[in-house]
């Protein structure tokens, strides 16, 4: 087989999310239509004009680092080492001999942690009634209030390579840091290198939280937040005609996705095979789609014709199904341009509407509910799905879970910037 022909399938993956940090218990929370979305409680949120998220609230999360590092560990690093944990035995490789050099670390690790005491208390105690800023003072107070390591868990780039360090990985080291596309072009470079033969494993994926004040204060001023803080449980409503903006949520998904030979070789479950990828950008606004989807249209294309395969061939499309007004609709106006006819029949379901937005994780953990569905012929469904939208016309599965028979699944991810991404998977 050439290098061009290698094909990249997945066996291992690991999820942390709002509804369940093992994968029976996120998929059993998905078919159930389950929302774990409620009042935050990490921090007094009272103050704001959305008050709710998908938190996850088990702190048991193991404090994995490399041994040389004595920081603690960020929420992010403890949501990635976790779901890398579990991704690494469900594949069978913490127990397996393999060659660490050709194992890559492809992450997409958020924005770094920026912690409320860190940014704000010496900003605020040098500030004095007159609105002059005192910098000796600000000075002082950073000192006091900045924790050992902040420079290393606001960068980015060191959540990998603690990943790295932790498993023994030495091949290519990289994060991706592309917005709300990020986890799924995590994958879309895992699948690049395991093509190239640049690598036989590649442990892909993401891990965020924007569950913060800052990032609550963020997305607020974008005015892209739901404010059904009386009704948690069914603010996040995909294609709902009563929309008023996505939930924040939190967490993390990591994947193993491996040479075919290689995994066949040494006696590996494969959970389903990534045949097609495709990427575009909008070019088009920081916070908004392309009015008539011209990213997400090429993301689509780009990945079918990677695939070679026909758009009447997909049983269900993965929706990125954010709960905003413009994101739902244009989304929707993008399927129908890509599938033609085939878009009336093919399912469509958003797994925001469960467990809210991941941010740079959502596009792993939704490409680990795409192999699920794959792997158990179920399509999990749009929940709070309550009043049909005239220009969200399509199937999308509300509020029950369906039994149907999929061979291939397409995800979807679309982030700020334009930028898009479509992983294509086939059953296994």
């Amino acid at each position: 087989m050439t290098a061009l022909s290698r094909r990249a399938v997945i066996t291992g993956m690991g999820v942390v999310s709002p509804l369940g940090s093992d994968l029976d218990t996120f998929w059993t929370g998905l078919i159930e239509g389950l929302s774990p979305v409620a009042e935050i409680q990490g921090f007094d949120a009272s103050m704001y004009p959305t008050r709710i998220a998908a938190e996850i609230h088990d702190d048991r999360f193991p404090a994995v680092l490399a041994r040389s590092d004595r920081v603690k560990p960020g929420r992010k690093t403890c949501f990635a080492t976790t779901a890398t944990r579990a991704a690494l035995r469900d594949a069978g490789l913490d127990s397996t001999r393999w060659d660490p050099s050709r194992a890559s670390v492809v992450i997409a690790p958020g924005f770094g942690d920026f912690r409320h005491d860190e940014v704000f208390s010496p900003a605020a105690r040098a500030m004095s009634v007159d609105n002059s800023f005192d910098r000796g003072e600000y000075l002082k107070h950073t000192q006091r209030f900045v924790h050992s390591g902040a420079s290393k868990r606001r960068d980015p780039g060191q959540l990998a390579i603690a990943i790295a360090q932790l498993h023994g990985l030495d091949g290519t080291v990289m994060c991706v840091d592309t917005a709300c596309a990020a986890s799924a072009q995590a994958l879309q470079a895992a699948v690049r290198w395991i093509r190239r033969d640049s690598a036989d494993i590649v442990l892909a994926g993401g891990a965020d939280s924007m569950i913060s004040p800052l990032g609550l204060a963020s997305f607020c001023q974008l005015r892209v937040l739901s404010r059904r803080n009386d009704d948690p449980p069914r603010a996040s409503r995909p294609f709902d005609a009563d929309r008023d903006g996505f939930v924040l949520g939190e967490g993390a998904g990591m994947l193993v996705v491996e040479d075919y030979d290689h995994a066949v070789g040494r006696g590996a479950r494969i959970h389903a095979e990534i045949v097609g990828v495709g990427s575009a950008c909008d070019a088009y606004r920081a916070t908004d789609p392309h009015p008539e989807g011209r990213g997400a249209i090429m993301a689509m294309s780009r990945c079918l014709e990677d695939a070679q395969i026909d758009p009447s061939m997909i049983g269900y499309v993965n929706a990125h199904g954010t709960s905003t007004q413009a994101n739902d609709r244009i989304e929707t106006t993008a399927i129908r341009s890509v599938f033609g006819p085939a878009a009336r029949t093919v399912a469509v379901s958003s797994t925001k509407s469960s467990i809210g937005h991941l941010t740079e994780a959502a596009g792993a953990v939704e490409a680990i509910a795409t192999a699920l569905s794959l792997q158990r012929q179920t399509i999990h469904p749009t929940i709070n799905y309550a009043e049909a939208d005239p220009a969200c016309d399509l199937d999308y599965v509300p509020n029950s879970a369906r039994t149907a028979r999929i061979d291939y699944a397409l995800s979807n991810s679309f982030g700020f910037g334009g930028q898009c991404t479509s992983l294509l998977l086939r059953k296994w």
